[in-house]
Order: structure tokens, then C-alpha cells, then sequence
């Protein structure tokens, strides 16, 4: 892979303000001719994604359809989740349902994506299992009978996913507890101590899996959920024949926070901070699908400085969190040096990040409608003096790690996948791009601007760890060319929208009359009051494609709040690429995804 030209990094911003990506409707004609006129029910919704609701019968022959059949398939199914829709007032022209299995598929054909719905009636209903058609669609359905108590017939392992398996309930129903002062005080009596303490032992049969074969017995061993390798409070459960792995189990679930269910208690407003800690390494990157989904529920235009803010902010995340990347992927291979290299540069970022927003890893400084206030003065000469400072170290680090041939040795051909398999697991970001194909969301549907900057897609062809690798120590470039741009061609305006719904809202003649005035403590305290519909937006964040789903039912909070993580399908692949490898291969591999557990399990 071809290093970019670190020299072209100017780029006009005069060019026109981006248009919103128009999806593909073709396809809702398509399916009513194969499938017949009377077999769907149109939706309109606030993302312009074309929306179709089906009928249980004939789900998963639609589903085959528009991965297979259909010209142009849509070969990713990029989501899938459940809505309790028992409370909810606003659903006109919806049918009648308690709740809502939606799949959400893309194509990449037509650049464009589908959302098919399936309505369901009844107390704990169920669903066919999709399982046999998409790899990636076993983790989303455990969780949605987890968090919803909806059962996927044919699923060949719905149990738990991210709650314990002795928890009674299912989260995010609307009947389930929100906070803690509305159970009962905790108690843990010995019995119950037991009782937790024996679920947690791993048996094999309940995977599939055998104790012995026809020449040795298998070891089955843990791997975390305490070890430095795992990059967090992740246990795999590896099936070993000697030093070779024959299958393995990643148990999630030990950092679940219940962001989803906290969003449906915080006003529109006061939930963005909660975004920063889903990739924690991403900082404001998180704000940005959240507040882009309720700006495109409440229409509000966000002016173009505001814009060129938002993208120069994420950028310098994007590079942080591949320094983090960076130096602890190589000290997994016993390369020790560069971490404190790598996060030594990470500091210089989080200089100009509190310079900037006053805080560092987690500033929640991205608002509805814009930013929270207006770059400082001498911004420009911190962004300038550490774009010039940060590429010959990237080149220098290139000749420590990427060229140590036995760097080489450990990375290269482990952990591969191939194009057909990332999509059909659900792999975005650069695990997608190490494969070969040249898909980048912020080139094939430019948001917030990004049309406007020069840069490159870096795409590799192996998709094994070293060319995850290579991906991401080119992307942090790419970065540094957007930055610069952002840097020296920073427009002039405001910082924020002028939009009624916008928060906080501006505060010009609060002291001059009383409406003025109570709106804006109204806008403050309980947030805005947004318009009923819903609305998906999501972006390229560090470690692949990151959404949010929104429904607004008319109110100050979400009715229903889904976020659609990355880290999230692509540890559902670890069994696929450690097969056949060792134990030391497994820590290679889960260095090269680069996850974060609360990515995973929010």
C-alpha cells in the first residue's frame, strides 16, 4: 500500500453545503413486484431510508431476496434491533403492534440502504431466526430476546448476551426498571452467591462443542476476562487440541451500562455526555451520529463553521484513538517502545482538545445545532504546529514496528478474512477496507461537510492483522491532510444554528423580554421538545461505521434510542479468524480489530 502525499493539504471550503444522501427507492418496487402490492406497508421517516413493513409469513423469503435475488443486493445486514412499542402515542399509519423487529440492510451496489419492519402482537412473541442468512445476525438476536424477551425460532444459541444469565427481565421493555431507586435494596445470601457463581462455569455441550475427540481431549481454557490482552473485561473461552485452537466462545456483556434504557430518562440535551463513554477513545466522534440523527429529526441546518469545527474535532480524535491503537497493538506483539511514544503524541492532542472544548478524553463539547462555544484564540497555531510535528513520527514508527520482520511474522496471514465474509459478519471501517474494497462513509455519503476536504481512502487486500494494521497508520495521514485543511481555510460565521430547537438555545435578548427568557430556561432545563418520527444517522467513526437510531414520540427524551456500534459485529467474528491458530495468534488479532468493550457492550 502506497504511502499518500503528505504535501497536498490544501483544499478550497467555498464549495456548496452537502446535501443530504438520497437512498435508493427503487427497491420498494421492486419487492412489491415480486412479492405483490398488498404484502407491505409504506413508512415514511425523517432519515429518507426507504422503510417497509412485512408480515411474518414471508420474512425471511424477503430477507433471502434482497440479499440474493434482487439486482444490486443489499449483502450487509448493517443492524438489527427491537422496539417496545406499547407506550408509544405517535405511530400513525403504522400497523398495530406491541413490539418491532427492525432490520436494517445495505447495499453497497446502490450505495443505499433498507429498513424492513415486522410487527409483532402479544406478551413475549417470536420471530424465524435470520441466523442461516446473515453470520452476524446471532449476536442481534440475542440480544433483542435479552433486552426484550423476543424469542427467534431456529437460533442455535439464544440465551444471554450482554445481562447476566441468572438476571430476571428483559431491560428494555418498558416495564423493567430504569433506575436503581426503583428496585428493592441489593441482597446477596449465600445461596445466591452459589447460584451466580455456578453460572458463570462454561460448558461445552451447551455450545456444540466436545470434551474429547477420537485421539485427545481438549483443553478448554479462559482467556480474560482479567488480562491485559483483551484490552478490557473480556473473557474468550478458548477449545484447544495441544497449542492449536479448534473453536472459540467471546463472552461479552461485563461492561454493559444500559446506555440504550439511560436514553430513554435524559432529555435530548443531557444525554450527549452519555455518548462519549460508548467508544471512550473517541471523544466528541460520539457526539456526532447522536446529534446529526436529532438535528434530522428536528430539521435544523447547522451552519458551515460549525461544520468545519465538528470535522477538524473528530479528526484529531480519529488520531488519538489509533495512537492508542497503535502503541498497545505493538506491545501485544512485544514491540514495548512504541506505547510511550504513541501516547506521548496523544497528549498533544488532548492539549489542543482542552485548549479547545476544557476537557480531554470525554469533552461532550459537540450541541444540537452546532458546538458549545467558538475556537479560542491562537487554535490555528496549536492545530498547524502539530500537523507539521506528527508525519515524520508516523514514518519513524513505520520503520519500528511495520517493518520488524518479526512484527511481519506475527501479523501477517493471521486472523484473515476474506471481502464476502466481512460483509456478511457486518465488518465497517478499516477491517472492511483491508479486504480490498474502497468503501469509506465519509466519500461514499459525505456528511457535515467532508465532501468540501482533499483525502484519500487507504484500502489494503489481504484482511488479515497486518493490513488492519496498515489501514489504520495511513488513515491517521489522511487525517492530518484533513486537519490542515480544516486549519487553514477555517470559515467565518457562527458556531451554532439559529434553530429554535437548538441546545442551548442562543441567549442574545433573554434579559430584554420574558418570553425570550423562558424559553430559554425551558430549552435549558428540560431540553427541546422534539417533533415525532424517527431518524438513524451514522458516520465513520474510529473504528468503523457508528449510528444512532432515534424515535421521537413528541417529548424531551427519546422514546427509543439504539446505538449501532462497530466493535459490536466485528468480536462476533473472533471464532472465524482464530480457528486453527494459537493462543499467542488470538492476542495478535484482537490487537488488530482495535475494539473498545464499551463499543461493545454499551
Amino acid at each position: 500500500m502506497s504511502q499518500p502525499d503528505l504535501a497536498a493539504n490544501s483544499a478550497d471550503l467555498t464549495m456548496p453545503a452537502v446535501k443530504a444522501h438520497k437512498h435508493d427507492c427503487a427497491v420498494i418496487d421492486e419487492l412489491k413486484m415480486r412479492f405483490g402490492d398488498t404484502a407491505f406497508t409504506e413508512q415514511s421517516s425523517s432519515d429518507a431510508i426507504p422503510t417497509l413493513w412485512v408480515g411474518r409469513g414471508i420474512l425471511l423469503d424477503v430477507l433471502r431476496f434482497v440479499k440474493t435475488g434482487i439486482n444490486r443486493p443489499y449483502r450487509m445486514l448493517y443492524d438489527l434491533f427491537a422496539i417496545d412499542e406499547r407506550l408509544r402515542n405517535h405511530r400513525d399509519g403504522q400497523p398495530s403492534a406491541d413490539f418491532t423487529v427492525v432490520y436494517h440492510l445495505l447495499s453497497f451496489d446502490r450505495n443505499s440502504d433498507l429498513r424492513l419492519k415486522v410487527a409483532l402482537e402479544g406478551e413475549y412473541p417470536s420471530l424465524p431466526s435470520c441466523v442461516g442468512i446473515w453470520q452476524s445476525a446471532s449476536w442481534c438476536e440475542r440480544e433483542a430476546w435479552d433486552m426484550f424477551g423476543i424469542t427467534f425460532e431456529g437460533h442455535p444459541h439464544l440465551r444471554r448476551l450482554l445481562m447476566p444469565s441468572t438476571w430476571i427481565g428483559h431491560p428494555l421493555r418498558k416495564e423493567h426498571p430504569a433506575r436503581a431507586t426503583e428496585s428493592g435494596p441489593f441482597q446477596l445470601p449465600d445461596e445466591k452467591q452459589d447460584a451466580e457463581q455456578e453460572a458463570l462455569l462454561f460448558r461445552p455441550e451447551d455450545w456444540g462443542m466436545k470434551r474429547v475427540s477420537e485421539s485427545s481431549d481438549f483443553m478448554f481454557l479462559n482467556l480474560g476476562p482479567q488480562h491485559p490482552g483483551t484490552h478490557g473485561v473480556l473473557r474468550v473461552i478458548l477449545q484447544l487440541d495441544g497449542e492449536e485452537i479448534v473453536d472459540c466462545v467471546p463472552e461479552i456483556g461485563f461492561h454493559h451500562r444500559g446506555a440504550e434504557k439511560m436514553g430513554e430518562r435524559q432529555s435530548w440535551h443531557s444525554f450527549i455526555p452519555y455518548t462519549d463513554r460508548i467508544d471512550y477513545l473517541g471523544g466528541v466522534m460520539n457526539n456526532l451520529p447522536y446529534v446529526m440523527a436529532v438535528e434530522q429529526l428536528a430539521g435544523i441546518e447547522v451552519p458551515e463553521r460549525a461544520e468545519v469545527i465538528r470535522i477538524m474535532m473528530c479528526e484529531l480524535f480519529r488520531i488519538a484513538s489509533h495512537l492508542v491503537w497503535y502503541g498497545t497493538f505493538a506491545q501485544d506483539i512485544g514491540v514495548l517502545s512504541p506505547v510511550f511514544y504513541t501516547f506521548n503524541d496523544r497528549e498533544r492532542i488532548f492539549d489542543i482538545v482542552r485548549a479547545v472544548c476544557g476537557g480531554r478524553m470525554h469533552p461532550s463539547w459537540f450541541r444540537i445545532g452546532g458546538v458549545a462555544h467558538d475556537l479560542p484564540a491562537g487554535w490555528d497555531k496549536m492545530v498547524l504546529d502539530f500537523v507539521q510535528h506528527l508525519p515524520p513520527r508516523i514514518l519513524e514508527w513505520d520503520k519500528m514496528v511495520m517493518r520488524n520482520r518479526l512484527f511481519k511474522a506475527r501479523t501477517v496471514g493471521v486472523g484473515a478474512y476474506t471481502l464476502e465474509e466481512a460483509i456478511d459478519w457486518g465488518v465497517t471501517g478499516p477491517g472492511l477496507r483491508a479486504c480490498g474494497l474502497d468503501w469509506d462513509f465519509r466519500k461514499q455519503r459525505p456528511y457535515s461537510g467532508y465532501d468540501r476536504f482533499d483525502f484519500d481512502i487507504p484500502v489494503a487486500s489481504n484482511g488479515d492483522a497486518y493490513d488492519r494494521g496498515a489501514i489504520r497508520i495511513a488513515e491517521m495521514l489522511q487525517s492530518i491532510r484533513i486537519i490542515e485543511q480544516c486549519a487553514r481555510n477555517m470559515p467565518a460565521g457562527s458556531y451554532k444554528s439559529d434553530h429554535p430547537l437548538t441546545t442551548p438555545p442562543l441567549k442574545e435578548r433573554t434579559m430584554y423580554d420574558i418570553e425570550t427568557l423562558i424559553n430559554h430556561f425551558l430549552g435549558v432545563s428540560w431540553g427541546p421538545v422534539i417533533p415525532p418520527g424517527e431518524s438513524f444517522y451514522g458516520i465513520e467513526a474510529t473504528k468503523g461505521n457508528n449510528g444512532y437510531y432515534l424515535i421521537s414520540d413528541g417529548g424531551t427524551m427519546a422514546y427509543r434510542l439504539h446505538i449501532r456500534t462497530p466493535s459490536f459485529r466485528h468480536m462476533q467474528m473472533l471464532p472465524l479468524m482464530a480457528r486453527g491458530r494459537t493462543v499467542a495468534d488470538v492476542l495478535a488479532i484482537l490487537g488488530s480489530i482495535d475494539f473498545v468493550l464499551a463499543d461493545i457492550d454499551r
